[in-house]
This record gives C-alpha cells, structure tokens and sequence, in this order.
C-alpha cells in the first residue's frame, strides 16, 4: 500500500500528533526503508517508540538504520493499557474490569495466550491509576477571562474517531472554547447502556479523554444528571450533547433538564455515526481472526524473549570460560 500522510482523524486528535502516516506496515523492510528516508529527508526527525518488541520475523531490527543515524528515542509504554485484555473484554462480555467489582481475571488470561507464558508486550494485564498519569496527560490549564466554558457528559467508552468528531465540532462552538467532558462512573454507565459495558473503566477512559487535544479538563465519576450545582460550581456557558439517545435518570426525569432551562443547552451533529457498539460488533464478528491474530503475536514475542535469553546465557557461559 503506498504510505501518505494524513491531517486529520482519531490520531491527529491527540494532543502532541500533528499527521499521520497512513498505511504503515510495521516491522517490515519496507517500514525500515520510509523510516531512514524520513531521517534524511526531515531535519529534526526523531523516531519515538514504545518498549516494544521491534524485530521482523526473521530477527532483524527494524530500527537498525534509525538507531545507527542516532534519531532513535524510546518511551516507556503506558503500564497495563493492553488491547488484548481490551478485546478480551468485548469477546467474554464480563464486568471484572468495572472498577467497584472484586473478581478474578481468569477469563482473560486464557485469551490471546502463548503457548509458553505471557509476552511482556502482548499478555494481559491491568491497569492502576495514578497521579503522576493523570498530570502527564492533563494540560494543566485553567479557564481565562473571556473563555466559553462547555460542559460534555458521556462514557466516552473505548475513545474513538466519533468522539473525536464530536469534540472537534463542541471545540468549534465558540472563539475560545474551555471543554470541560463530565464522565460518568463505570456503575452509571452500566445502569443505561447495559450488557458489560463500559469496556473501558474509569481510570482508562479518563487517560484516553484526556489526551484528546480538545479537552481542557475532565471531571471524573460526574453526576448523571447536569445540575445547578455542577453549572454553577464550573461556570458553564454552554451544555452540548451528540445525537445519541439520551437516558433518564434513575427517577425517569431529564438529565439535561437544568441547562435547557436556562437556554444552554445544545445538540451538536459532528455527522460522524460511528459508536462504541459498532466497534464492538466489529470486534465480534471477526473474533476467530483476532484470538490468532493475538497468539500469533504472543507466539513470535515470546520466541524472542527465548532466544535472547539463550544468547544472554552463551555470552555468560564464555565469559565464565575465560
């Protein structure tokens, strides 16, 4: 496929991802060709990746050439973020993950497993917020005079390109927009959609939200319902909601009651459909595809992690030798 550039989409929504590059095939000869070509092409290119396995099938590094040109750097990966645990959860449709429910995780270690233990990159794992993540993600500002605060509320569930469209267009509501997103708690979102969602719990969806390039802040467990207290304590100018169906409350009233009172309230169209449940669907309906794809991947990681320990164990052995 002919790689290009791309300006827009659910990456270039992220804080700090100015393009894209389309159609990259990862770990392959050709990525390692367009790799170097950038480095001598591209004055201050630099070459980021997570501690990531970075080697192709026949154990060549990918980024041998980069790392030669010293444009190479590697950035520690988000600890239990896992897309096989992800999709795991999509596929076993349980609730462990729900951040107020004690289980064990049994279902999902069997899911994607290599035939020798867990790669470090691809196994399962789970996710514990901290301070520190939040402050890495968060852009630490706060409202100024003249600003237009607008308050989102929502699950944001596994964040994708319809919610980048959907922010993007709230972004666009005012000359010096302040989006403030309201998610709710993992038991709230449950209550109205159902099934095992969200996917994503809490403290993963707050990360995801927050490093989206059109969100100012994030308040975290917000109440269903937008009330006085909420508009009043934020200062909230403007209230806007997607096209998706919108709940009651638990007692069947409106939870958007109060802003559309006091006329702030607004249904935006970021004429995007896409939903979480569609993703979800995706996931499903190709899931014989994506448990090999998983043990495949394990499968190959873990047959390097073999061979460089055997090759760690040789070098002691000569030097014992000696």
């Amino acid at each position: 496929p002919k790689t290009e550039f791309l300006e827009s989409g659910a990456g270039a929504g992220l804080k700090h991802v100015y393009s894209i590059l389309m159609q990259y095939q990862r770990h392959t000869a050709r990525s390692a060709a367009d790799l170097v070509l950038l480095c001598l092409t591209t004055v201050f290119f630099l070459c980021a990746l997570s501690d990531d396995i970075t080697l192709t099938v026949d154990g060549k590094d990918t980024y041998e050439e980069v790392k030669r040109m010293e444009r190479y750097r590697e950035c520690r990966r988000t600890q239990g973020v896992s897309t096989t645990d992800l999709v795991g959860r999509m596929l076993l449709m349980t609730k462990a993950h729900h951040t107020n429910m004690v289980s064990n995780r049994h279902h999902a270690d069997n899911f994607g497993k290599g035939p020798k233990g867990h790669s470090p990159w691809t196994g399962v794992s789970q996710f514990l917020q901290t301070s520190q993540k939040i402050i890495q993600f968060a852009s630490g500002k706060e409202p100024q005079p003249g600003d237009t605060i607008i308050y989102v509320a929502g699950a944001f569930d596994l964040f994708h390109i319809g919610h980048v469209d959907f922010l993007e267009t709230v972004f666009k509501q005012a000359e010096r927009p302040y989006v403030i997103v309201g998610l709710h708690f993992d038991q709230e979102v449950n209550r109205y959609k159902g099934k095992n969602y969200p996917i994503m719990n809490i403290h993963e969806r707050t990360l995801s939200v927050l490093a989206c390039r059109y969100v100012s802040e994030v308040v975290i467990g917000a109440p269903y319902a937008v009330n006085k207290d909420l508009l009043d304590h934020f200062r909230v100018d403007m209230v806007c909601h997607g096209q998706t169906e919108v709940f009651p409350d638990k007692d069947g009233t409106d939870p958007y009651a109060e802003p559309k009172k006091r006329g702030i309230f607004r249904i935006i169209n970021s004429r995007n459909g896409l939903t979480t449940d569609d993703i979800v669907q995706r996931i499903i309906e190709n899931r014989l595809q994506f448990e090999a794809r998983n043990q495949k991947k394990e499968a190959k990681e873990m047959a390097v992690i073999e061979a460089l320990k055997r090759r760690e164990d040789e070098e002691k052995n000569q030097a014992a030798a000696q």
